[in-house]
């Protein structure tokens, strides 16, 4: 056994002064033939997925409901309820794995698969701090919304194979859904793209750093910004099927929408990958208008708060952070707004989104070429 690229694992590597230096440095570190570096850069975000989704997500999401309405949530299994989360995995896991006589086995089977695959592909190009990035494409952007798009073949996939018509309701309230919207999201992240010039995610991020802290951040660089950055965090509430947009999986009309027939772990691989579509899209949001990994404190004369907050393992805190802020909001407006109806979930996407996105891009682009 030889082990090769060992060298890189220095003080710069464990500093990460220069841009995506851990990733070059794994990327390059190999045990003989097994690129082992490449192997843990895909393992991070999963492992991040798994861990955030089963803390913050499912736990965080049980608790923050229980404070909204007023009642106390998971308290019986651990300290707090601290442990109701994974007695519920141990559950799933033993349950038995269930296909319906009457399903198409194949696509009942490869439905949540397909799920996951397309939330989990997006991390790839996820900065998680300006030493971390899984790949620096310069179609970074455009990579992370077409990839994310997958999931529509996952829903559909589920709810036909299914053979349920509460699933197939679901489904395709769900593919219609999901594909309206991803135009106004689209329309709207590109109005960031313009005011970066660049679609990597990595170059976005840096093009919005500097010693004022928030002030950098595109959304407070242009007095158009606010709007394409509301018209995405809309849109990506239906992408995700979140509330107000749940109508998909509406459990006073369709029981459970298109995972109707799923139990065991299928059904945890379908919630795993809303979770993962959840922090993506927070995450995009972040990185397009609110600076990614950047610090948001400014310098504030010889209280140098930015330098302070600056430098890899920041970079990794901020991005988390505002990512977690943005889901929290998600979960605030699921006790907050009532469930709309498939016409004006429609009217809203065709009449209102996408005509406001497109006057966003015609103003950015104004903006981007008359002012300096």
């Amino acid at each position: 056994m030889t082990f090769s690229a060992i060298p890189l694992i220095s003080p710069p590597f464990l500093m990460g002064n220069n841009l995506n230096a851990w990733s070059e440095a794994l990327a390059g570190l190999t045990i003989s033939w097994f690129p082992l570096g490449l192997v843990i850069i895909a393992a991070i975000p999963l492992v991040f997925i798994a861990l955030y989704a089963l803390t913050y997500g499912v736990y965080g999401e049980r608790k923050i409901s229980a404070f909204m309405q007023d009642r106390l949530g998971p308290m019986e299994v651990g300290k707090w309820g601290i442990l109701q989360t994974l007695a519920d995995i141990l559950k799933l896991l033993q349950k038995e794995d269930i296909v319906p006589t009457a399903a198409d086995k194949f696509l009942f089977v490869i439905g949540p698969g397909i799920l996951f695959v397309g939330s989990f592909l997006a991390f790839a190009v996820l900065p998680f701090g300006p030493a971390f990035i899984g790949a620096d494409l310069n179609v970074g952007l455009f990579y992370a919304i077409g990839i994310v798009a997958l999931e529509v073949v996952g829903i559909l996939a589920a709810g036909w194979g299914s053979n349920n018509k509460w699933s197939l309701y679901g489904a395709v309230r769900s593919v219609a859904q999901i594909v309206s919207y991803e135009i106004p999201a689209a329309i709207a992240l590109l109005c960031g793209a313009m005011m970066a010039g660049t679609l990597s995610m990595q170059q976005i991020s840096v093009l919005q750093s500097g010693p004022y802290g928030f002030a950098h951040f595109f959304l407070f660089q242009s007095p158009i910004a606010w709007l394409p950055f509301l018209i995405y965090f809309i849109a990506s509430l239906a992408e995700t099927n979140r509330a107000p947009f749940d109508i998909p999986e509406a459990e006073s009309e369709l029981v459970a929408g298109y995972f109707t027939e799923y139990s065991g772990m299928k059904f945890a691989v379908i919630f795993l990958a809303e979770y993962g579509s959840m922090f993506m899209v927070s995450a995009i949001i972040s990185i397009v208008f609110l600076g990614g990994w950047n610090s948001p404190l400014p310098n504030i004369g010889a209280l140098a708060l930015y330098d302070w907050t600056t430098g890899p393992v920041w970079g990794a805190f901020w991005i988390v952070s505002k990512g977690f802020f943005f889901i929290f909001v998600q979960m605030w407006l699921r006790w907050t707004l009532p469930r709309l109806r498939v016409d004006q979930l429609m009217y809203l996407c065709w009449k209102v989104l996408t005509p406001f996105a497109f006057v966003a891009f015609v103003l950015t682009a104004i903006w981007e070429i008359y002012v300096p």
